[in-house]
C-alpha cells in the first residue's frame, strides 16, 4: 500500500531518551514525490561543486571539527557511547571529503549531499515507499535490525544498546543518528518518492535550520519540475510545524 506523504509526516516521533540525551535536538522532515531519479548529472555535479567552494570558504585550512555544529555532533555521538573519530557523523564525514573532492553517487544523493555540506548539517535520504510504517528517533534495544553490506555481500547487524537510531516497523534505516543508512530504504535509480532528515542541534538555530530545508525543496523543485514537496519540523515535544 502506497504511504500518504503528509499523512506518513504526521506519524513521525522522537522518543522521550532521546529529547532527554540531547534537549537541544530538532528534525526537519520532508518528503517529496515525482522525483527524477537516475545517475549523477550535470545539475547535481553543479551543486557538488558549489558546495565543495562553500566548504572551502566556511573551513579554509581548519579540520571540519572546528564548526560548532560538527563539534556539537560529536559531543552528541559520545553521549550515547560512539566514537567520532571512528564513526562520524554524516555531515563531518562529507566536509572531510570536500577538499578533494565530494563523492558522485546518483542524482538524488548528490543533491542532498550538496545541501549537507553547504549548510554544514546531517542530511540523509530514504526512499518512501521502501518504509513499513512510521518513523521514529529512538534509542536501540539492541535487538532491532539493521540491513547493510560487508565484503559486497548482505548482511544484517543489530545496534548498541542504547545507541541512537531511526526505525520503521521493519527495522532500523539508520544507525547511529546520522552515520549510515540501512540498505532497504536507501535512494536508488528508481526512487521516485523520498524522505529526507534534516539534522539540527543547539549550535544550528531554527532559521538556519528551515534555510537548509528551503535550499533542498529548491534544489529538488528545479531538479525535478513537478514535484510535490511536504515538510514539518519535529522536536520531541508536542509542538511541531508543518509545512
Amino acid at each position: 500500500m502506497t504511504l500518504d506523504a503528509a499523512q506518513w509526516l504526521d506519524s513521525a516521533a522522537i522518543d522521550p531518551a532521546v529529547v532527554a540525551l540531547r534537549p537541544d535536538y530538532r528534525a526537519l522532515l520532508i518528503t517529496a514525490e515525482g522525483l527524477r531519479p537516475g545517475p549523477s548529472d550535470e545539475f547535481s555535479e553543479g551543486m557538488l561543486a558549489a558546495a565543495e567552494s562553500t566548504a572551502r570558504e566556511l573551513l579554509g585550512d581548519g579540520p571540519a571539527e572546528q564548526h560548532p555544529h560538527i563539534a556539537a555532533w560529536r559531543e552528541a555521538f559520545r553521549a550515547f557511547g560512539a566514537k567520532p573519530q571512528r564513526t562520524r557523523p554524516s555531515a563531518e564525514a562529507l566536509l572531510r571529503r570536500a577538499p578533494a573532492g565530494l563523492p558522485r553517487v546518483d542524482r538524488l544523493t548528490d543533491i542532498y549531499n550538496a545541501i549537507s555540506v553547504a549548510h554544514v548539517l546531517p542530511l540523509g535520504g530514504e526512499d518512501l515507499d521502501h518504509y513499513a510504517g512510521p518513523a521514529r528517533l529512538v534509542r536501540a534495544t539492541g535487538d532491532e535490525t539493521f540491513e547493510t553490506t560487508a565484503g559486497g555481500e548482505a548482511v544484517v547487524e543489530h545496534p548498541a544498546p542504547g545507541e541512537v537510531v531511526w526505525r520503521d516497523d521493519a527495522g532500523v534505516t539508520c544507525r547511529r543518528w546520522n552515520w549510515r543508512q540501512c540498505t532497504r530504504t536507501r535512494l536508488t535509480h528508481t526512487t521516485t518518492r523520498a524522505m529526507f532528515v534534516l539534522d539540527a542541534l543547539g549550535p544550528l538555530d531554527d532559521a538556519a535550520l528551515t534555510a537548509a530545508g528551503e535550499a533542498l525543496a529548491t534544489a529538488l523543485t528545479d531538479g525535478c519540475p513537478g514535484v510535490r514537496i511536504h515538510s514539518r519540523q519535529v522536536t520531541g515535544a508536542s509542538e511541531a510545524v508543518a509545512g
